[in-house]
């Protein structure tokens, strides 16, 4: 059953508003958004490090480089932008309205990912209910505005 998975995206997705909130009041504290980004990633780099240790995951990235294409390596750049962008949004259209409008972002962009069988994912055909789906966050995102 996937049940395990819906509760880590949940977890998942509760965290972004916190973390939005979190880095918003650190970066009013330390010089604005790239200030508290760079800290949260530098405290997720270190938090992550200590994982890989316990766990005795190896990291090789020697092997991996040589296997992957350049864009494999850009998530972190993508990573950095996203939270820079919460940080400053975050105050700016309040919690619900920002995670909303990204809510609605990250479903038409994975509705053309998936359509498309971008970046490897299996393919997905952009089905008229999944399209509707896509359009009632739209909707939402206009009557969390008000």
């Amino acid at each position: 059953m996937y049940w395990p998975y819906y509760l880590l995206a949940l977890a998942a997705g509760i965290c972004m508003p916190v973390q939005a909130g979190i880095n918003a009041r650190l970066g009013s504290h330390i010089g604005g958004p790239t200030s508290a980004a760079f800290v949260s990633f530098f405290v997720g780099t270190l938090a992550l490090a200590v994982f890989l240790v316990l766990a005795k995951n190896g990291l090789n990235l020697r092997e991996a480089a040589a296997q992957t294409s350049w864009w494999h390596w850009t998530g972190g750049v993508l990573g950095a932008f996203f939270v820079s962008s919460t940080i400053f949004l975050a105050p700016r259209l309040g919690a619900t309205t920002m995670l909303a409008t990204i809510v609605f972002a990250q479903m038409f962009a994975s509705l053309i990912v998936d359509h498309y069988g971008l970046l490897d994912f299996p393919v997905k055909t952009a089905s008229v209910s999944r399209i509707i789906g896509v359009a009632l966050v739209v909707i939402g995102v206009i009557l969390v505005r008000k």
